[in-house]
């Protein structure tokens, strides 16, 4: 039987608090596509969304937003969502027991604020081992390098999953401006890169690990996302 969207628990949407690219002093934070085009698919469901973010608070945008894509317009004309999205949840502060997935939206900002965050690697450990799902989409993916199962194991090892690629990082000039390479380090910790054509739209479903790979992914990571909490 699939699921009702009200017997759900809400979905923890996790952004970056970082607002430069380490030393450069170039701005950067959270990818607003990568919130809206998911948001917009499960909210359509009439499922629920929280957000949080390493330090809680206004999230930092990363100066990228296309105010001519009519999902992104809309919301950003929405007070009750830019009320939401300024007052995030500190991450510590979140009792992963309280979602039925965690979403971590990219931008670059999250190169530097992701990997080593306790509290993102606990709510994931925790979602995870509840039966829970865990997605994330393009530098969001920085959330799970260091990531690990309640039993010791590292998330990525051995499943099959999408994140911005090297050639995009190439592309946008930032190669030597990220302190790592996002699909590199997944890589060394064995995950199994699924990586397609530079801004190429690709979402990888492995069980109850949901990726995408850049900010033409996010919708149909959404989409995915949707269907697997209704499944």
């Amino acid at each position: 039987m699939p699921k009702q969207a009200s017997e759900l628990k809400p979905i923890l949407f996790v952004v970056s608090s970082n607002a430069v690219k380490g030393a450069t002093g170039i701005p950067t934070g959270y990818n607003l596509a990568e919130v809206t085009h998911p948001l917009e698919k499960l909210q359509a469901a009439g499922i629920r969304v929280e957000f949080a973010s390493p330090l809680g608070g206004d999230a930092p945008l990363d100066g990228l937003e296309d105010m001519n894509d009519p999902v992104i317009a809309r919301y950003w004309a929405d007070t009750g969502f830019r009320h939401a999205i300024s007052h995030t949840l500190r991450l510590d502060d979140v009792d992963p027991a309280r979602y039925a997935a965690i979403f971590f939206a990219g931008g670059h900002g999250t190169m530097w604020d992701f990997p080593d965050n306790l509290a993102a690697q606990k709510a994931i450990r925790e979602i995870d081992a509840a039966g829970g799902i865990v997605s994330a989409v393009c530098h969001g993916p920085a959330a799970l390098v260091n990531a690990r199962r309640a039993d010791g194991s590292l998330l990525v090892a051995g499943k099959k999953l999408a994140a911005f690629t090297n050639g995009e990082e190439e592309e946008v000039q930032s190669t030597h401006v990220v302190p790592f390479l996002l699909a590199s380090a997944l890589i060394e910790r064995g995950a199994l890169h699924q990586g397609a054509a530079n801004w190429a739209d690709n979402v990888v479903v492995d069980g109850r690990l949901i990726t995408g790979q850049n900010p033409q992914s996010a919708a149909r990571l959404g989409e995915a996302l949707r269907d697997a909490l209704l499944a």
